[in-house]
């Protein structure tokens, strides 16, 4: 069967390494698997072909406890990159990637505020309704606060687990196109639940299984699916400004 190959000859200097080291990094003991990785370069990623199936009720399950298991890997800070790289990373489409940090903090909403909303908001400039921006800057200036820390260290996390990225597999489930990363664990059950993932109910029953979620960790979902949403802003237009607006008000009430 034949390997599977993306390409872009406009990638930004080193996208593909760090795609690639993403999938190594995530690819852990009990974990969820990832797309094996068979060669790279600055113009083009090889992969395994990977073949689709139905996803399942067990296979959802199977899923949220493996997942569970990678993000207890850890990862030395909040937004280090993998195998501790600092720097530049890569958020969104293969054909328009966004800038994101990979510069570490010891603390994830400090993390989350400079790192990811900020400069995710600056970009959006104009496409969002004043309103909306005076609620993200005020999650961020929440997140300063240390609002929204707690005692959990850094998850080794996929950080753009929407469905999309989510292959059902005769084998069980398989992820592609991380953006990798140091972070907080509810950050990829967030992005499951932004666009739909099939059976996430059991997914998540799957993830307890293994690893209890801290209380209220529903109330905190618009919080972490702000980041992407703004993402979704810069990206595709001012239609997802609403959605955003709505996520940042969300996490100022949780």
């Amino acid at each position: 069967m034949a390997d599977f190959v993306k390409t872009n000859s406009r990638a930004p200097l080193g996208f593909f390494a760090l795609e690639a080291a993403g999938l190594r990094w995530l690819t852990v003991d009990g974990g969820v698997r990832c797309a094996r990785v068979l060669a790279h370069d600055e113009r083009s990623l090889t992969l395994e072909r990977l073949q689709s199936v139905a996803p399942t009720h067990g296979a959802a399950a199977d899923f949220g406890a493996r997942l569970a298991v990678t993000h207890n890997a850890g990862a030395p800070m909040f937004g280090s990159g993998p195998d501790g790289r600092d720097g530049s990373g890569y958020f969104g489409p293969l054909s328009e990637p966004l800038p994101m940090s990979l510069r570490g903090h010891a603390m994830w909403a400090e993390f989350y505020a400079e790192e990811r909303l900020r400069p995710m908001a600056a970009l959006a400039e104009g496409r969002l309704s004043a309103e909306a921006r005076r609620l993200v800057d005020a999650v961020i200036d929440r997140c300063l606060a240390g609002a929204f820390d707690d005692d959990d260290g850094p998850a080794r996390i996929h950080g753009d687990l929407w469905s999309g990225n989510v292959m059902w597999t005769s084998e069980g489930v398989v992820l592609i196109d991380p953006a990798a990363h140091g972070g907080h664990r509810e950050t990829d059950l967030a992005m499951l639940a932004l666009f739909g993932c099939p059976y996430l109910s059991e997914v998540l029953t799957g993830y307890e299984s293994v690893r209890p979620l801290r209380r209220g960790w529903r109330d905190r979902i618009g919080l972490h699916q702000l980041y992407p949403l703004l993402a979704h802003v810069v990206l595709f237009g001012s239609g997802y400004g609403r959605q955003a607006e709505a996520a940042a008000a969300s996490a100022l009430a949780g």
